[in-house]
């Protein structure tokens, strides 16, 4: 099975994405708990927060990893093994930079084309991780923004069409 997921069509730049990888991504939600918790921007939070590493890398200088001060990235190991994941499409989309996109479609492996406008698809989350493991009908599943399919995601979806 491929695991991989393109993004083409009325875009600049096609975009293949490979889900593997979002276990580290800083942008990633948890599905149980995501679609019950009031909404906070998470793309403006990592902006602000990249923000303000780079003003003060920029005002006190970059501080080169020492023994005291290594750079470390930390994850809770028994979170990313037990709980599901998933991350918004917005990003990815917008990366893309669609022109004069009406639509988009969800392709699925089994030749299924699901449509979508715009906005719910900017809306929503690409599942990838099912109790800390890869999706077997996958590569991701498509979440709506606002849960009405949290029970039912749409499966085995990977190909984005914009149309």
């Amino acid at each position: 099975m491929e695991s991989i997921v393109l993004i083409k069509g009325k875009v600049t730049y096609p975009i293949t994405l490979d889900p593997g990888v979002w276990i580290f991504d800083d942008r990633k939600v948890d599905l149980s708990t995501y679609f019950n918790e009031e909404k906070i921007e998470h793309e403006d939070s990592y902006t602000k927060d990249v923000s303000q590493h780079w003003d003060r890398e920029r005002t006190e200088g970059a501080k080169v990893p020492t023994q005291t001060n290594e750079n470390k990235i930390r994850y809770n190991k028994d979170e990313l093994f037990t709980k599901s994941y998933g991350i918004p499409l917005n990003p990815f989309l917008e990366n893309a930079k669609p022109t004069n996109a009406k639509a988009i479609e969800l392709h699925t492996s089994t030749d299924k084309v699901i449509p979508l406008s715009i906005e719910e698809a900017k809306g929503g989350i690409l599942g990838f991780s099912l109790n800390g493991k890869p999706l077997t009908d996958g590569p991701v599943h498509f979440y709506y923004g606002d849960g009405s399919n949290q029970n039912d995601p749409i499966r085995d979806i990977n190909r984005i069409i914009v149309k």
